[in-house]
């Protein structure tokens, strides 16, 4: 990553104010906090692209290789980048357009009138060892609760539990391999968040390269995921894209948020 990109922030317990430079990108308190809701668009594995209540956020631009190595690039217009590692598979920031704003650190900030929280765990299930750090990624837009857990591998503990809260929607690793959730470790989070929406991700599809995308690094089909989440609800949205205002948030969940990439 190029260092002038990059914002860090090493405590993880520090309320970042950042400079008016970085604001400028981003409306109104009022255009955050506002009920107008969100629309999400899938750009294949972790990579999503958030644009609601004035803001376009970016969360997990990859480099298609291995795994994704059948996605077209996610190289879209952004306001602000949020980046969960820095793998190949969630970190590639090289030839985004413009002069997004870049958080890999977890901690906590305010950018502009948004707050984004950054939250600490593993990125393998031996402490960090082999993966380092994985950062999922907490923030309202639109009026909308949203919580991205990037390439969470290990359990979440109580006290992330008390600081990541009930997100309206969970983006959750359901795929496994040796960097993220396999389908149990999956349920067993949401299990726990108890969100209102859950929108899988980290999981097989068309996209994988069959020569690189195998062994430690090769990850499960979506199917085996829905398969133990028998007797929740699953709605296909058959697009990549769907959107979401707070009033139409189920008030029961959770509820399976099913995308589909346009290859």
């Amino acid at each position: 990553m190029k260092r002038r990109q990059l914002i860090r922030y090493t405590s993880a317990g520090l309320l970042t104010t950042l400079a008016t430079g970085i604001t400028s990108g981003f409306k109104s308190s009022q255009a955050q906090t506002s009920g107008g809701g969100v629309t999400v668009k899938w750009l294949g594995h972790t990579c999503f692209l958030f644009t609601g209540g004035g803001s376009r956020i970016l969360v997990n631009p990859f480099r298609t290789v291995g795994c994704t190595a059948g996605y077209r690039p996610p190289k879209v217009p952004a306001d602000l980048v949020l980046i969960s590692s820095q793998l190949l598979d969630e970190g590639e920031v090289d030839g985004l357009p413009g002069n997004p704003k870049i958080l890999y650190q977890p901690s906590a900030y305010q950018i502009g009138d948004i707050k984004i929280e950054g939250f600490r765990s593993p990125h393998d299930r031996v402490g960090g060892k082999r993966f380092g750090i994985n950062v999922a990624w907490r923030w309202t837009q639109g009026g909308v609760q949203i919580l991205h857990l990037g390439g969470a591998a290990a359990p979440i503990n109580i006290e992330q539990k008390i600081l990541m809260g009930s997100p309206d929607i969970v983006f959750v690793p359901v795929g496994g391999g040796a960097k993220a959730y396999n389908p149990q470790e999956a349920k067993t989070a949401i299990e726990k968040l108890n969100p209102k929406l859950v929108v899988p991700t980290h999981f097989r599809t068309q996209a994988a390269d069959g020569d690189t995308c195998n062994g430690d690094y090769s990850i499960v089909p979506v199917d085996e995921f829905l398969d133990l989440m028998t007797g929740t609800t699953v709605r296909r949205v058959n697009s990549d894209t769907f959107a979401i205002k707070p009033q139409n948030i189920p008030q029961q969940g959770p509820v399976i948020q099913l995308m589909e990439y346009t290859f």
